[in-house]
């Protein structure tokens, strides 16, 4: 396993002949680089070059292990925040009754409200194949019953011996 490399450029790693000096309590000016070292160096903290694209550069005065551990901070936030969804699977056949039509209507709206999506399909296993409409009735009647727990996504659609729609969950008003 390799090192991981360094995203920013540190102290003598930088380069550029001049830099743009930012940080608390120090004058923002372009400086030659040897003269914002020795400015990073009186202060007991590092230079660090923030933005490299800019000419020229952007360099802060700071204490960067402080600073990357702020960093590594924010994206693990970012993560934290970032939503997972996850997606149920409902299976009906081209002739399911009401029972289980309901028994798996009470499942829908539990997932539903738990914040996942859904996606419910009617197989039709050899020559249920002949009854397309009884699966496209049933699954707008399944998302009909949905309404006030999810919105569709998706509408009906064949794909091989599978007729699927993709049904969100409403968003939670506060």
């Amino acid at each position: 396993m390799g090192r991981v490399e360094e995203p920013y450029k540190v102290n003598e790693k930088i380069t550029a002949p001049y830099v743009r000096v930012v940080g608390e309590g120090i004058q923002s000016d372009i400086y030659p680089l040897n003269e914002a070292l020795k400015m990073a160096e009186e202060a007991g903290l590092d230079l660090v070059e923030i933005s490299p694209k800019t000419d020229p550069p952007v360099c802060k005065i700071i204490d960067y292990s402080k600073f990357k551990y702020e960093q590594k901070k924010k994206q693990k936030e970012i993560k934290a925040k970032a939503q997972k969804t996850v997606i149920k699977e409902i299976r009906f056949g081209p002739n399911t009754d009401d029972h289980d039509f309901n028994f798996k209507l009470k499942h829908a709206i539990k997932f539903l409200q738990d914040g996942a999506k859904i996606k419910a399909y009617v197989h039709f296993a050899g020559r249920t194949i002949v009854f397309k409409e009884r699966g496209e009735i049933l699954l707008l009647r399944f998302a009909q019953a949905l309404e006030e727990y999810g919105k569709v996504e998706q509408m009906p659609k064949m794909e091989r011996k599978r007729m699927h729609m993709m049904i969100a969950p409403k968003s939670k008003k506060k």
